[in-house]
């Protein structure tokens, strides 16, 4: 029989306890239940940082620190963890304004019937990216978890 990749568990793991987490961190944020957040994108923790820092930090554990592995590793992660708090949040952002611009638009085309505007009838998604402590906070999930597997195996 075949072993399975435990890197690659790990990091998967990371990602759908991070998701779950999500429907936690909602509640208590919001009051109100909403299991629809385990597929959700944003929010706290990061899943993208949880699944890059338990896969860096297991390979780190089993490999070293200087390890070739380990600094790929290192290197992807931050790049997901940047992209995460910085571009993917700002497109966000972006998403807010355009939707808003487009309520204006609608409000003001009423009162200017020769003003063609059609509504779009779905609005682009506003929550992408992550604040930088949702990403800390996946970082931090990650990591531990990363550790614990390595932990584990190593016994």
């Amino acid at each position: 029989m075949r072993k399975m990749n435990k890197g690659l568990f790990t990091g998967l793991a990371a990602i759908g306890i991070a998701q779950g987490l999500k429907i936690l961190t909602h509640k208590k944020v919001s009051g109100e239940w909403d299991v629809r957040q385990a597929i959700a994108t944003g929010g706290m923790p990061s899943s993208h940082s949880a699944g890059v820092s338990a896969l860096s930090t297991y390979i780190a554990s089993n490999k070293g620190s200087r390890h070739t592995e380990t600094a790929i590793a290192v290197i992807f992660g931050v790049i997901v963890m940047y992209d995460a708090q910085g571009i993917r949040r700002h497109t966000g952002e972006i998403a807010r304004l355009v939707n808003n611009l487009e309520d204006h638009f609608a409000v003001i085309s009423e009162d200017f019937p020769s003003l063609e505007f059609v509504e779009n009838e779905k609005e682009l998604k506003e929550l992408l990216g992550h604040q930088p402590l949702e990403v800390l906070g996946g970082a931090i999930l990650g990591s531990a978890l990363g550790l614990l597997a390595a932990k584990y195996e190593n016994k």
